[in-house]
C-alpha cells in the first residue's frame, strides 16, 4: 500500500485554510495535511473581534459576490462548500461619500473604481479633461503592455479624476497611490478593454458591459457571525493538523520531498513531507525560497507592502449621515483615508442602545509616519477629524479598539502579473512540488485569495501524481 501525501502548508491566512480545504476535497483519502502558522491565531487579515459588548471587524470587513466574469466568487463557493451561506448578509446602506474641499459629496455611479464611463456624472467630484480622450485610431494599451492606473487616467482625463476618484478608491483598498499601481493587477477587466478601446470612457462602459451585474443584486456580503467563523469552518472542514505559534525557518528540498525546519532557531524540529505550499506574504517566502530557488526569492522578495491601522470607536448616540461610510483623498490633508460606519451600513450590527461602531483607516504607502503615533494619539486625532469631516463634534467614545496591520497591503507596481507568471514557471520546473499563492501574487480581497490558495492545491496534487479535477 503506498504512503499516504505528507503536505505543508505555511501560512494559517484565508488562503492557506482554503489551500487546505482543497486538498481535503480533491487529493487521495489519507493525505496528511499540516498548516503551519507563525503566529498564535489562524486567519491573517481575518480578524472578528469585541468591542463594547458586540462583535466588529478589526480586519477585512466584507467579500465581493462576483467573480469578474458575472459567476459566484470563490468567497462564496467556499462559504457554501463549508455550509456557511445562511449567514451571508449584505450592506443595508450603500452610499458611500467622497470628502472633497473639506465636506462630504456622494460616490458618483458610473465608474470602474473611479474611473468614469460617463463624465457628466462625476462632474459635480471631479472636471475631467474630456478634450484629452480623443481616439488616437487605436487601442489605448498595446498588447501585453502594463502602466501605472494614474499614467493612463492622468493622460486621458486629467489631475481631478484621478485625485479625487480613482486615488481614494484605489486607497481605501491597496492603501496606495493611483501614480504607482499596476493597471493590469488592480483593473484587470479595464486592462483587457483598453487593448481593444480607443479610448478611456470606452473602455470603462466596455469593461462593465463585459460583466453585468443584475439590477438590485448585491456586490459585497459578510457573514452574520463574523469572518472568523469562516477561518473556523476552513480550519475544521479541512481536518488539517493545525500548528499554531509554529514558525517555518528553512525549507531544503530531499530526494522525495521536503525538509522543513520549524520553531525555534536554537532547537528546532525537522519534519519531512512530499509537498509544500507557501501561502504568506512575498518576503518571508522569499527567505525560505532563498535556499532552493535563488532567483525566484530575489523575483518576489522585491513586493513592497503598506502598512495600515485600523481605529475603531464605540460611539453613543452620535449625528451620522445614512452613509455607509467615507474615503478621503490624499489632498485633502487628512491623517484618516477612510471611514466606515459599521451599525449604519450593516443592519445586522446596529444596536437598541443607540452605540455606534465607526472605524477608520490610517496608513498610506510611502508616508507611515502617521502610524508612529501612540494608539491614544491616532484615537483622538480620528476622533477630531471625523468631527470636522462631518460638520459635528462627536460624543466621546466609550470604548475603542486600534489595529495596526504592519506590511498588511501589497504594492503591485506596472509589470507585477509578469514578474509573477515567470516566478512561477521557474519553480514549476526546477521544484513542482512547491507552490506559491496569497494576495502578494495574484491581488488583495478574500476571494481572490481563496482562488490562489485553491489554485496552488490544485497544482500541488498534479505534480504529486493524482488528479485535481
Amino acid at each position: 500500500m503506498a504512503r499516504p501525501w505528507r503536505v505543508a502548508i505555511v501560512g494559517g491566512g484565508i488562503t492557506g485554510l482554503a489551500a487546505a480545504v482543497r486538498l481535503r476535497d480533491r487529493a487521495p483519502t489519507g493525505t496528511e495535511i499540516t498548516v503551519y502558522e507563525q503566529s498564535g491565531r489562524l486567519g491573517g487579515k481575518l480578524r472578528t473581534g469585541e468591542l463594547a459588548g458586540g462583535p466588529v471587524e478589526f480586519g477585512a470587513e466584507s467579500f465581493l459576490m462576483r467573480d469578474p466574469a458575472g459567476g459566484e466568487s470563490a468567497a462564496v463557493t467556499l462559504i457554501r462548500r463549508l455550509g456557511l451561506a445562511g449567514s451571508i448578509v449584505h450592506p443595508t446602506v450603500g452610499q458611500a461619500a467622497l470628502v472633497v474641499d473639506g465636506g462630504l459629496r456622494p460616490v458618483p455611479g458610473g465608474t470602474l473604481v473611479g474611473v468614469p464611463g460617463d463624465l457628466d456624472k462625476v462632474a459635480a467630484v471631479a472636471r475631467p479633461a474630456a478634450a484629452a480622450d480623443r481616439d488616437g485610431g487605436g487601442p489605448l494599451l498595446p498588447p501585453d503592455a502594463d502602466v501605472s492606473v494614474g499614467a493612463l487616467v492622468r493622460d486621458r482625463l486629467g489631475d481631478e479624476v484621478v485625485d479625487r476618484l480613482v486615488d481614494p478608491m484605489l486607497g481605501g483598498v491597496y492603501a496606495g497611490r493611483a501614480d504607482d499601481l499596476s493597471l493590469v493587477t488592480t483593473m484587470p477587466a479595464l486592462a483587457r478593454a483598453a487593448r481593444v478601446e480607443h479610448t478611456l470612457v470606452g473602455a470603462v462602459r466596455a469593461a462593465q458591459a463585459a460583466a453585468p451585474r443584475a439590477p438590485g443584486a448585491p456586490v459585497f456580503g459578510t457573514l452574520a457571525g463574523g469572518l472568523s467563523t469562516l477561518v473556523e469552518a476552513a480550519a475544521r472542514e479541512s481536518g488539517a493538523t493545525i500548528r499554531r505559534d509554529a514558525a517555518v525557518r528553512e525549507l531544503h528540498p530531499t530526494p522525495t520531498g521536503w525538509r522543513l525546519a520549524v520553531g525555534p532557531t536554537r532547537d528546532p524540529q525537522f519534519v519531512e513531507v512530499d509537498a509544500v505550499l507557501l501561502a504568506v506574504p512575498a518576503r518571508p517566502a522569499a527567505r525560505l525560497l532563498a535556499g532552493p530557488a535563488p532567483e525566484v526569492a530575489t523575483a518576489v522578495g522585491g513586493l513592497d507592502y503598506a502598512s495600515v491601522a485600523l481605529v475603531t470607536m464605540a460611539l453613543p448616540e452620535p449625528e451620522l449621515p445614512e452613509l455607509s461610510g467615507f474615503l478621503v483623498p490624499a489632498t485633502e490633508g487628512l491623517l484618516i483615508k477612510a471611514s466606515t460606519f459599521f451599525t449604519t451600513k450593516w443592519g445586522h450590527l446596529r444596536r437598541p442602545d443607540g452605540l455606534a461602531l465607526v472605524r477608520a483607516s490610517v496608513g498610506r504607502y510611502g508616508d507611515e509616519t502617521s502610524l508612529q503615533l501612540t494608539d491614544d494619539d491616532l484615537v483622538a486625532t480620528v476622533h477630531r477629524e471625523l468631527s470636522k469631516v462631518l460638520g459635528t463634534p462627536l460624543p466621546t467614545p466609550v470604548a475603542r479598539h486600534v489595529q495596526r496591520w504592519g506590511g498588511a497591503l501589497p504594492q503591485y507596481t506596472p509589470g507585477h502579473l509578469g514578474r509573477v507568471a515567470a516566478a512561477r514557471t521557474a519553480l514549476r520546473a526546477a521544484h513542482p512540488t512547491l507552490a506559491l499563492a496569497g494576495a502578494g501574487y495574484d491581488g488583495v480581497g478574500i476571494p481572490v485569495c481563496v482562488r490562489s490558495g485553491e489554485t496552488a492545491a490544485e497544482e500541488i496534487i498534479t505534480a504529486l501524481g493524482g488528479s485535481a479535477a
